[in-house]
């Protein structure tokens, strides 16, 4: 498939997305869509960036842009005709009419996304095969060769220095000693003599002078040219791939691993170039001749060392990553790991003492002050045990980490708030040391903070911790305000999140209208078919709001559902055994007119964490009619599985639309047990249906629910102790 310029476009906010949406018209060639897209970039690229008393220039260039804006689209709309010509004047008509009393809101919104377009937003993993990779590596390649080129020049200017020092030397020596000549041909000889010297020198004085401005030039061009690669390696490549790590967490597939490594041997290269450039700037620094010292040329050296010195220490902060995460559901006084790394290997030359490296938990404030101020704090939100550590370097792997494996928070502080907002409260963890570098003199404290933490003291708070998780994991802006999140999103966003919580890492996804029933029943309402991309909704919606007639939210529902899946139902749904997201008067259609037995399987609505098996049944008198079978729960499944009792009922045959049972569903293999007496018969547990009599009353049928029951064949009562269980405990296990 081929990769246009414009799909940054796409992270506009709705309506205007809306007002764009000609860029997905194919009757518009590519090389126009192309050049339009090309004109908005260089527009913002060549604005000027204003301070905030400019804000009245910075809203008339906006004012400029709109008007620019809409005779490009009005020029292309007269270029085309019928149905591209409509559209192209109705996104005028829109951008007017959205736009025209505040240009700045667009040019803003343009900008974020210009800024942003790099980034997979908001639930996509983008790994590095996919990315230009082979340009980074050809841009370090040249880098190498100017820097390889500086270091030759240098280092044949500092012989020419030595040269000239000691021309200039004798020249001082045979100038004192010409007074000291009694001859006055020869002084006069030996005067003309040091003059043509003299002359010479000047003249190599001046090439000299000339190849070391030159040198500066190639510096300032090495050095930016190094800056714009440093600036995409970290934020863009380093930034994707936290964001794909954050992702991660929320089921999403990433190559994280190798990506990191890869990274991680970009830094290191740029670390060198940084390094050797600094040492080249040192020695022309120090390389000075008397008489050939430009007044320019200091400033000039000392702010080309203020900016190859910023690169280093901006590239050895951010190179200090959080490699493992801890787990964002974080459970008091329950052990757990996390590991940090710095991304330069042994490129650095740290001093050989280890560093140690704190870890403390801080609030959303917290992290707010410490990103403003650029500078880590010893203020705390709470205590852990086991919160230093060293870090080493492997020879091995060339990985300098450190891994917390047995640290445990102990104590937390929260703010005041109501006990419902609990959950909806936001931590990090701070990772902070100090690197020394004694071979450049340099001791930088640094830090960093990890993704957003919820703090749980019991494991029935974990269902709502792990919405308020998945909000954050997947709609947090880039670069936000900790721990900022927007309350409203596109539902076709939320949808996508969901498909891949849901499903994980597996081929597997939500289809259409599997989507379709979570949206109506997630907003509580009749919606169009298709989703229009337009439509949104709140956090307060997600995770908050009671469901109509229920008596719990879309967000626990949902969880149930999810919990049961992977705990007992994983293969039949992968397999697309079960069609699951279905409203009951759905499946009824759906079974209208299929044969006695055919059945098919959905969640249940006011069941929590339960599925039911709808099916065609005939009565004695030859009527179908559909019924459905009482939920069946965790804790049903964990007693005979689904397939097992699928195959139990005689009256079930087909799974809709005509699959034999028998093909659909296999029973569950269960390891043999020798009986400890031999006078005994085994015993099995069976699932059957308790249909009503043709004579039972409507009433009694309640709404056609059908209730299942299990029997037992066995030689005696005593063998019934052998089916007693435990209580389920829904929390008991972390839930992945």
């Amino acid at each position: 498939m081929a990769c246009y310029p414009w799909p940054w476009l796409n992270q506009l906010q709705q309506p205007t997305l809306n007002a764009f949406c000609f860029m997905n018209n194919a009757k518009i060639s590519v090389e126009v869509r192309d050049q339009f897209t090309n004109w908005i970039k260089s527009q913002i690229f060549n604005t000027p960036a204003y301070t905030n008393d400019q804000q009245a220039n910075y809203e008339l260039n906006a004012a400029k842009f709109l008007n620019q804006l809409l005779r490009k689209l009005n020029r292309m709309a007269a270029n085309y005709s019928g149905d591209v010509s409509h559209e192209l004047n109705k996104s005028v008509c829109m951008i007017v009419e959205l736009f025209a009393n505040n240009p700045v809101q667009l040019y803003q919104q343009l900008l974020e996304c210009m800024e942003g377009q790099c980034i997979a937003y908001p639930y996509k993993c983008i790994y590095l095969a996919d990315m230009e990779e082979a340009e980074v590596l050809e841009t370090l390649h040249r880098l190498r060769i100017m820097v390889h080129k500086n270091e030759n020049d240098n280092a044949d200017m500092k012989k020419e220095h030595e040269y000239l020092a000691h021309e200039m030397k004798e020249l001082q020596e045979f100038r004192s000693q010409l007074n000291m000549i009694l001859n006055e041909e020869i002084q006069m000889n030996r005067g003309y003599q040091i003059a043509q010297r003299q002359d010479k020198l000047n003249d190599n004085l001046h090439t000299l002078w000339r190849k070391r401005s030159a040198l500066i030039n190639e510096f300032r061009h090495t050095i930016h040219m190094t800056a714009q690669l440093q600036d995409k390696v970290l934020n863009k490549y380093l930034s994707q791939w936290k964001i794909n790590q954050r992702l991660t967490g929320s089921a999403a597939s990433a190559m994280a691993e190798s990506n990191l490594y890869t990274i991680q041997l970009w830094c290191e290269s740029l670390l060198e170039i940084i390094s050797n450039t600094k040492v080249q700037l040192t020695h022309v620094i120090n390389t000075q001749l008397e008489g050939c010292m430009n007044l320019m040329e200091a400033p000039d050296l000392m702010t080309a060392m203020k900016d190859v010195t910023s690169l280093y220490e901006t590239l050895i902060f951010n190179s200090f990553i959080v490699e493992k995460q801890p787990p964002q559901i974080l459970k008091m006084n329950t052990r757990f790991d996390t590991t940090v790394r710095l991304l330069l290997g042994n490129a650095l030359n740290i001093d050989t003492n280890q560093p140690q490296v704190t870890v403390s938990i801080i609030s959303e404030y917290q992290a707010q002050e410490i990103q403003s101020t650029k500078k880590a704090t010893n203020c705390t939100a709470g205590e852990f045990i086991n919160y230093k550590g060293r870090m080493e370097y492997n020879e091995g792997t060339r990985l300098w980490s450190v891994r917390f494996n047995d640290i445990r928070l102990t104590k937390i502080n929260r703010k005041k708030q109501p006990k419902q907002y609990v959950m909806d409260e936001k931590f990090a963890l701070l990772f902070q040391f100090i690197v020394t570098a004694e071979q450049c003199g340099l001791v930088l404290p640094v830090w960093t903070i990890s993704c957003p933490v919820v703090v749980i003291v019991h494991g029935c708070q974990m269902q709502r911790g792990y919405a308020n998780i998945i909000w954050d994991n997947a709609f947090a802006k880039i670069n936000r305000t900790p721990f900022s999140v927007p309350d409203t999103v596109c539902w076709n966003w939320l949808a996508d999140v969901l498909s891949l919580q849901l499903n994980g890492n597996s081929d597997h996804s939500l289809t259409a209208d599997q989507k379709y029933f979570l949206c109506e029943k997630a907003l509580g309402c009749n919606q169009p078919f298709p989703i229009p991309n337009d439509l949104t909704i709140r956090w307060s919606q997600f995770c908050q709001e009671i469901l109509p007639g229920r008596n719990h939210t879309f967000w626990e529902w949902f969880y149930m559902v999810m919990k049961l899946t992977r705990e007992h139902l994983q293969k039949l749904w992968f397999d697309g055994r079960i069609i699951g997201f279905i409203q009951k008067k759905q499946a009824d259609k759906y079974l209208t007119n299929c044969h006695p037995g055919t059945f098919l399987l959905r969640f249940s609505d006011s069941v929590l964490g339960s599925i039911t098996i709808a099916f065609v049944h005939e009565t004695n008198d030859g009527h179908h009619e559909i019924l459905h079978i009482q939920p069946f729960t965790a804790y049903d499944l964990s007693i005979r599985s689904l397939a097992d009792r699928i195959l139990d009922y005689d009256e079930l045959s087909h799974l809709y639309p005509y699959i034999p049972k028998h093909v659909a569903f296999q029973r569950l293999k269960k390891k043999s047990v020798r009986p400890q007496d031999t006078n005994y018969v085994a015993t099995e547990l069976r699932a059957n249906l308790m249909i009503p009599s043709d004579s039972t009353p409507d009433s009694q049928l309640c709404n056609n629910q059908l209730s299942a029951a299990s029997e037992y064949t066995c030689s005696g009562i005593d063998q019934l102790s052998f089916f007693e269980l435990q209580d389920f405990a829904l929390f008991s296990q972390d839930f992945e």
